[in-house]
């Protein structure tokens, strides 16, 4: 029989103490593992925290469109950003998974990771009430909230790298994937972005070769702002 993880330290990691501590267990229990799971509680903090940072961004930015709005919510709620956050958390040491998940690293995929996240929001909201699941999200998000800003940054990475190049005139980068790898369920790639302005290509490595494009493009951005400053 699989040994129940010791859940208090990621509470104080989720800085959330659970009155039903089976909540939170049902909300780390990856259907591999048993068909009493955290599908259901994960449907639910879906729902919670999208309605949770739409109402954020629309009070932090009441003078901004639909369309910005719209964009600065999926920035914050997609896969990625919560796969981020589930790794600050250390979620992967708490993932109760069926052997065969665990040995293809299921405990480090992103849409697993994600999907814990939002399980353990609907576990909060059941465990509490609405106030004080929204109140543990904000926590959450805080530092994300703040980076926010209703100017060009709000664009992808490539498209502002690509924007500033044109303004300079000057030639368009060029991405290469330089490596690839893992299995086929869980690949790294490695990708070079090659830009004009710079003596040497950026390397990003990420789970997707878009993911390394958009890091890569982030850092050449960083880069460039220094040279032109």
């Amino acid at each position: 029989m699989i040994a129940k993880p010791d859940l208090k330290q990621l509470q104080k990691r989720i800085d959330y103490q659970f009155s039903d501590e089976s909540l939170l267990e049902t909300a780390l229990t990856h259907r591999s593992f048993s068909p009493t799971n955290n599908e259901r509680l994960e449907f639910l903090g879906d729902s919670l925290l999208g309605v949770t940072i739409s109402q954020q961004l629309f009070e932090q930015f009441p003078d901004v469109k639909e369309g910005i709005l719209s964009r600065q919510r999926s920035r914050l709620v997609k896969g990625v950003t919560l796969a981020a956050l589930a790794r600050e958390f250390s979620l992967s040491d708490y993932l109760i998974m069926g052997s065969g998940e665990l040995k293809s690293g299921g405990f480090r995929r992103d849409s697993i990771l994600a999907d814990t996240v939002e399980a353990i929001i609907g576990a909060i909201f059941l465990d509490s009430n609405i106030q004080q699941c929204q109140k543990v999200i904000l926590q959450w998000f805080h530092e994300r909230l703040q980076g926010l800003s209703s100017h060009d940054q709000l664009k992808d990475p490539k498209t502002r790298l690509q924007e500033l190049l044109q303004s300079k005139k000057k030639p368009l980068p060029t991405y290469t994937v330089a490596n690839i790898e893992g299995a086929s369920h869980e690949q790294r790639f490695t990708v070079d972005c090659g830009i004009a302005l710079l003596e040497t290509a950026v390397t990003a490595t990420a789970g997707s070769r878009r993911q390394a494009e958009q890091q890569a493009a982030t850092t050449a951005l960083n880069l460039l702002n220094d040279e032109l400053k």
